[in-house]
C-alpha cells in the first residue's frame, strides 16, 4: 500500500526546536515523530512511502535514505515553494488507485488498515479520519434567550469531531488541485463534496494528538514514554 507523507512545514509554533532542523526529526522521547509515523505504517503494511518535503528537505533526505534501514521504498516529492497540505499532491506521479495522505507530525494509535479496507469497501473518493475532541471552558457559559438569561453552565466541557490530518483518497480526485498551486485539505475536500464526490469520515477507538505546539510536544512526549508499546507495536514473527 502506498502513502504520502506531508512533511513540508517549517514548524514554526515548535521554535527553538525547528530553528535549524525540521521539524519531522524532532525527537519524541529518544525517536524522531516521522520515524514513529513510517514505523507504524510499515507495521500495516504500508510499504511504498512518499514523503512531500520543503524546508530543510536534504536533512530529512539525508537521515531516511530511501527507506533501506526501515524496510520501505521512500521517495521525494519536493516544492519549490510551501504549496499547502493538498497543493503538494498535484506534483506526485504514478499514484496507486487508493493512497493514503497523512501529516508528518501526528501522535495516533488508529490502526490505518482498517482506515484503508473502510475507504476501499465502501468505495468513497475520500476518507477523512476524524477524533472526538475534548475542550474544556474555563469559564462560565450562560445560556441566553435575547437579554434573558436561561441556564448558567460552570466551566463546562464539549467535545467536537476534529479532522486527524490523515485521509485517503482515490487517485482520480487529485485532479481537482491547480497543478503546482497553494492549495490546503479543506479547501479541497469543500470542492469535492460540492462536486458530490463520496466523501465520508472514519470513526474509531484510538489517541491522537497534532504536535504543533511546544504544550503539545510536551505532552506527546509523556504519552510516548507512558505508552510506547501502543505507538509503535512489535511486527508479529
Amino acid at each position: 500500500m502506498q502513502a504520502i507523507i506531508l512533511a513540508g512545514g517549517k514548524g514554526t509554533r515548535l521554535k527553538p526546536f525547528t530553528t535549524n532542523f525540521p521539524k519531522p526529526l524532532v525527537p519524541v522521547d529518544d525517536t524522531p515523530i516521522l520515524e514513529i509515523v513510517l514505523r507504524q505504517l510499515k507495521y500495516y503494511g504500508f510499504t511504498e512511502i512518499i514523503l512531500a518535503v520543503n524546508h530543510l528537505a536534504e536533512i530529512i533526505m539525508a537521515f531516511f535514505g530511501h527507506g533501506e534501514k526501515l524496510g520501505m521504498n521512500i521517495t521525494y516529492s519536493l516544492e519549490d515553494q510551501p504549496l499547502g497540505t493538498a497543493g503538494p499532491l498535484s506534483l506526485i506521479q504514478n499514484l496507486h488507485e487508493n493512497f493514503l495522505v497523512m501529516n508528518g507530525d501526528t501522535l495516533t494509535t488508529i490502526n490505518y488498515k482498517q482506515l484503508f479496507d473502510y475507504h476501499v469497501q465502501q468505495h468513497n473518493d475520500v476518507t477523512i479520519s476524524v477524533y472526538k475532541k475534548e475542550v474544556k471552558i474555563d469559564l462560565g457559559v450562560l445560556e441566553t434567550e435575547g437579554p434573558r438569561f436561561q441556564r448558567y453552565i460552570e466551566k463546562p466541557t464539549y467535545y467536537f469531531e476534529v479532522s486527524m490530518g490523515i485521509y485517503v483518497f482515490h487517485k482520480e480526485m487529485i485532479q481537482n488541485i491547480p497543478l503546482g498551486a497553494y492549495m490546503d485539505m479543506p479547501d479541497l475536500i469543500s470542492k469535492l463534496h460540492c462536486l458530490n464526490k463520496q466523501v465520508r469520515c472514519f470513526r474509531g477507538e484510538y489517541y491522537w494528538l497534532d504536535i504543533g505546539r511546544i504544550e503539545d510536544y510536551e505532552k506527546a512526549t509523556d504519552l510516548f514514554q507512558e505508552r510506547r508499546e501502543q505507538f509503535l507495536p512489535s511486527p508479529v514473527s
